[in-house]
């Protein structure tokens, strides 16, 4: 039984047969077809035992499946698979390999020639749009020989896992361009540095391009040269990602909800706070205060915000932001840099909650971070057609008009805040934090 659910016909077969039964149908009016028809029926039978017994003679097929530690959500994340032929003949091999239900991908098929020994590696990338555990199943291989009439399946690697974590990928890139000093890069906001924060490094000899309020005179007097004193980012500062998790996150753009963005941001952020000394922590909340982890800057800390953002899923409850207050009123008694990721489709909504945010404000740094909707932009740049379109076009121009309203509301009352589409979120939160630094706002 086993060596049965291992064997498959070709398409070859398929045709011989099909051959075959035409020379059946022409016999009827060419007599002497009969004979040499079933001629070819006995050829046919012995030529398929023969291509069975070469193919099932031993395992000649070695095949892995390779999978990464985990994946990268949003990003396309490399298999490799490597088939061997250990056979001292061609192989004609057909490789379907059972993806996780997540990405609904029903056809894969590959298709090469192996020759007699070797070993081909062949990759593909698969992007995940949901974090959570994704399970391969079997690892098909079909393999033909010369003749073709057969084909032997062989399975490996059956039911793989692997997790889908938030976006580690975006992560290192922008830790490179941070650490790499190219914030002016195509899609990246220059932050110009506005003096200095008041954390003294150093003095060391005046060059050129050096602030000249600097200069301290009694080392200048002492030295014979210029000297000036030379400042540093203040470090240690505690910062933290606030992810509201309430049902208005729960919005998609291109696959991935507002909740995943603001993940895949915070992670890429925390990062960056590290690398500049900083403490980081992480809070969510909705209708409760669903998690908060104390802001630190050892190095495991990263790991850690890593495995809870990896858990946070959205619920369908509204944000209660007055609790978020109270809590944070004792929780944290330090000032803190706090990036807020929420979302408000209506300037109705912001002012419900204003009061909330305007005494978050007060005992810390508060941004507020909010998701620009590309798709309106979509529907208000094109040609209306007729008068529905036209109606739709202007209550989009309405909501997006809301949005810079929402914007200059939250800095009419000192608040910080960020209007960013979502595809750019990690770059504009980062750039705010950078620019906070540079400011010494905090």
């Amino acid at each position: 039984m086993k060596f049965l659910k291992s064997l498959y016909l070709t398409q070859r077969f398929f045709v011989l047969l099909f051959g075959i039964a035409m020379g059946f149908l022409f016999s009827y009016w060419i007599p002497f077809l009969y004979a040499v028809t079933w001629m070819a029926v006995v050829l046919m039978f012995f030529l398929v035992l023969i291509d069975i017994s070469i193919l099932f003679k031993d395992k000649g097929i070695t095949a892995e499946r390779i999978l990464p530690g985990k994946f990268s959500n949003s990003d396309e994340n490399e298999v490799k698979l490597k088939i061997r032929n250990s056979r001292n003949f061609r192989l004609s091999c057909e490789v379907i390999d059972e993806l996780p239900v997540q990405f609904q991908k029903r056809d894969f098929l590959m298709r090469f020639k192996l020759n007699p020994g070797q070993e081909k590696e062949v990759n593909y990338f698969v992007r995940p749009v949901a974090r959570g555990e994704y399970h391969f199943g079997r690892l098909n291989v079909f393999s033909s020989g010369t003749l073709g009439l057969v084909k032997k399946r062989d399975t490996f690697n059956k039911d793989q896992m692997v997790k889908v974590y938030p976006s580690f990928l975006q992560m290192r890139n922008l830790d490179f361009l941070a650490t790499d000093q190219r914030i002016s890069r195509p899609g990246l906001k220059k932050i110009r540095r506005i003096g200095h924060t008041m954390e003294f490094e150093q003095i060391k000899e005046y060059v050129r391009g050096d602030d000249a309020r600097t200069i301290n005179w009694k080392a200048t007097a002492k030295q014979g040269n210029l000297m000036v004193n030379q400042f540093q980012d203040e470090r240690s500062q505690p910062v933290y990602s606030v992810i509201d998790t309430g049902r208005v996150m729960k919005m998609p753009f291109s696959g991935l909800s507002l909740l995943d963005y603001a993940i895949n941001a915070s992670l890429a952020f925390s990062n960056i706070a590290l690398k500049k000394k900083d403490k980081v922590g992480l809070i969510s909340f909705s209708n409760k205060i669903e998690f908060l982890l104390k802001a630190n800057s050892r190095i495991s800390q990263l790991n850690l915000i890593q495995e809870h953002l990896y858990n946070i899923e959205t619920n369908y409850f509204d944000s209660d932001y007055g609790l978020l207050y109270s809590h944070l009123k004792k929780q944290l008694p330090q000032r803190s840099l706090l990036m807020l990721y929420t979302n408000f489709e209506h300037i109705s909504g912001l002012k419900k909650r204003l009061a909330s945010l305007k005494a978050l404000a007060k005992n810390h740094l508060l941004v507020v971070i909010l998701f620009e909707n590309t798709s309106l932009h979509e529907l208000i740049e094109a040609r209306p057609g007729d008068v529905n379109v036209a109606a739709h076009q202007i209550v989009a121009e309405e909501f997006a008009q809301n949005k810079k309203l929402m914007l200059m509301e939250l800095q009419k009352h000192g608040i910080q805040a960020v209007l960013s589409k979502p595809e750019e979120l990690s770059i504009n939160t980062i750039n705010k934090y950078l620019e906070i630094k540079a400011r010494g706002l905090l």
